[in-house]
């Protein structure tokens, strides 16, 4: 009989790049609910009136805020291309091993590229 485990343990498993990716979809999803509370404390603050506005942008400007809204930005743009790539593949574009890796890219480096442009430009 032969020994070996019948699925792949962790510690064995060989990550793919549409498993890692699907995973972060989730994620970034997840995190952007973070992008929502950041939102809804932005508008409660415009309410306020504007000594509340002004404490809320100097909290924005503390150097962990910026961090994370960095990371909000990855989540929005990862989030963003990722969605269309699992669009293309609802219409059966891309389905194929050779294609689905060549999007995942494709992916990585529009979410890397806007990712910078938009923390410029902010």
């Amino acid at each position: 009989m032969d020994s070996r485990p019948l699925s792949p343990h962790l510690q064995i498993y060989r990550w793919q790049m549409t498993s890692v990716m699907s995973i972060l979809h989730r994620l970034t999803g997840f995190a952007l609910l973070g992008f929502i509370f950041g939102l809804i404390a932005w508008l409660f603050t415009l309410n306020q009136g504007a000594i509340s506005y002004t404490i809320f942008t100097d909290l924005l400007a503390m150097a962990p805020i910026k961090a994370f809204v960095f990371l909000l930005i990855i989540s929005l743009t990862y989030y963003f291309f990722n969605g269309i790539r699992h669009l293309c593949w609802d219409i059966g574009w891309g389905m194929d091993l050779k294609d689905a890796y060549r999007s995942g890219w494709l992916v990585l480096t529009l979410t890397f590229f806007t990712s910078l442009l938009v923390w410029t430009y902010l």
